[in-house]
């Protein structure tokens, strides 16, 4: 299923595409069973090739490098294989412990060092000012006393010692903004590993904190909870004729189009290649296809043209299969439900919303 595959790939497209045109003849194998099996294949010649053992662990790696999920790990192991190095267990191991765990682990640690420096730069600087305000009161005792020798040497030495203190007091507003400029970078940066940057919509690993939060907090208060899939039709096709900057601009003006019925309740995210993930907070299944075919409907209107070459695209459209979240006994059984509903929409013949 194309929720385990981690998104629809090229090569998913690609098949999607060649069944199109055999079907025809032979109306026997169908692009989601093609796409299926040859996941399949890709899997079992990583693990089975690198003899490394059939866990549930290493399955788990396998599915996010063969679909393109995981591009790091992807990375990674191009990088080995060129250098002549072997993909084994331990290799495969190291690079678990060194993921989003560790990098979480290194993003807490250093907020909480930010936090503690920003209060020590706070206190310093209000010990520093207090010191001051005492120091000038002292000082302006002695100046208007006599005029010995002793008394302005002494003068002098206090002046001196309150602009340090001033400085010092400069230099802690200095360090607090800089720990406070850091602690905004890290928030952006978690931001960013959270959010697709082609669409600026949230990723999947967003949306399935996203849906397990709204799940809880549905079955407390007895609220409808829906999800959907959404996939761009024909959407090879428009990067094979027009280029991939007309395809990202394409995946831009979907994106666009689903984010505008967002809010509290209703969130959408790109969940890989041209596949889109919703989730609908108070809508049962049938209303939320309902909403999501309306805005089908709308998007199915407009007419799109190649903006280097100026050569029409034409219609543009999209399927998508809706499940109710609570007629399933877990979230990932609801998408794959979802997943499945969406398939049947592009086996009717696609532009279509299909509730499962």
């Amino acid at each position: 299923m194309r929720f385990l595959s981690g998104g629809r790939s090229e090569s998913a497209s690609s098949a999607d595409h060649s069944v199109e045109q055999s079907q025809a003849g032979e109306g026997a194998i169908s692009a989601r069973d093609l796409v299926r099996k040859q996941l399949m294949e890709d899997i079992g010649e990583f693990l089975i090739g690198n003899d490394l053992e059939i866990s549930e662990a290493n399955l788990s790696a396998a599915l996010g490098l063969c679909s393109g999920n995981d591009i790091g790990l992807a990375n990674r192991v191009a990088e080995r294989s060129a250098n002549g190095l072997p993909i084994n267990q331990a290799w495969l191991d190291e690079q678990r412990k060194n993921g989003d765990e560790a990098i979480n682990r290194i993003s807490d640690k250093l907020e909480r060092t930010l936090e503690s420096f920003a209060q020590t730069s706070r206190s310093a600087r209000d010990t520093a000012a207090q010191y001051n305000t005492e120091m000038q009161a002292q000082v302006d005792k002695v100046d208007s006393a006599d005029e010995r020798e002793e008394i302005r040497n002494l003068t002098a030495v206090a002046m001196a010692m309150i602009e340090r203190t001033r400085h010092l007091e400069q230099e802690m507003r200095r360090s607090e903004s800089e720990a406070d400029s850091l602690r905004v970078s890290l928030a952006k940066a978690r931001r960013d590993a959270e959010h697709d940057h082609l669409t600026g919509l949230p990723n999947r690993r967003a949306f399935e904190g996203l849906l397990e939060r709204h799940y809880r907090e549905a079955q407390q208060e007895l609220d409808a909870l829906s999800v959907a899939f959404c996939d761009i039709d024909y959407f090879k096709k428009i990067n094979d004729t027009h280029g991939h900057d007309a395809g990202d601009r394409v995946l831009q003006a979907v994106a666009t189009t689903l984010a505008k019925i967002t809010d509290d309740n209703c969130h959408v995210a790109r969940h890989g290649g041209e596949e889109f993930v919703m989730l609908f907070r108070g809508l049962g299944k049938t209303a939320a296809k309902e909403k999501l075919d309306t805005v089908r409907e709308v998007f199915a209107r407009r007419k799109f043209v190649n903006r280097r070459t100026d050569e029409p695209i034409g219609t543009i459209t999209f399927s998508g299969g809706v499940a109710d979240v609570f007629a399933y006994p877990t979230t990932r059984d609801a998408l794959k439900a979802a997943d499945v509903a969406l398939y049947s929409a592009k086996e009717q013949g696609r532009n279509q919303i299909v509730a499962a």
